[in-house]
């Protein structure tokens, strides 16, 4: 795993142009996985790589991309932008996770925890990427079934973005909650 502090290098219009408006805050962006494809042509074989990035704010914003291209610098390019555009907020209550959540993509289930202060991450690095970025101090995550770099992320986030504060499953619901 690779980790950056991209704050975007480029003129103001640049910046706004290719990460939406969204510079000013501070995001920092992880590599989770890079790979190396080969398609094999008439005069032999053709390398590109493709990478997959977690860019967060360590603020309750975070989102995943995936880039290819035909050099491992692009490729992380084109993710990081692909993350950036495509950021979700998350709610965090006391440094973790409201409440315990399952999350299933493809062959890979991945369960999330709420843990008490002083715990930590405990998770996988795919898992562990996505959760420190998004600002998550103290949890405990397991994956059953594939541990695919790619489906795990998934996963994670669709766990993630189908968390909700007290207060909005109150409104949703039109009843209080104990």
């Amino acid at each position: 795993m690779h980790q950056s502090n991209n704050q975007g290098s480029g003129t103001p219009n640049e910046t706004q142009q290719a990460y939406s408006g969204q510079q000013s805050e501070d995001y920092q962006e992880i590599i989770v996985k890079v790979k190396r494809c080969c398609k094999v042509v008439k005069g032999g074989k053709r390398f590109s790589f493709s990478a997959l990035v977690v860019v967060g704010n360590r603020n309750g914003r975070v989102g995943y991309g995936h880039g290819k291209a035909q050099e491992v610098p692009f490729a992380v390019q084109k993710a990081s932008k692909h993350a950036r555009k495509h950021l979700v907020t998350i709610p965090i209550v006391n440094t973790t996770i409201p409440y315990s959540i399952t999350a299933k993509y493809g062959a890979t289930k991945v369960v999330l925890k709420p843990a008490c202060k002083g715990t930590g991450v405990i998770a996988g690095s795919a898992v562990k990427a996505v959760v420190e970025l998004a600002g998550i101090k103290n949890i405990l995550s397991k994956v059953f079934g594939s541990t695919n770099a790619y489906n795990t992320v998934k996963a994670t986030f669709i766990g993630l973005q189908n968390l909700r504060f007290k207060k909005n499953i109150e409104t949703i619901r039109g009843v209080r909650i104990a």
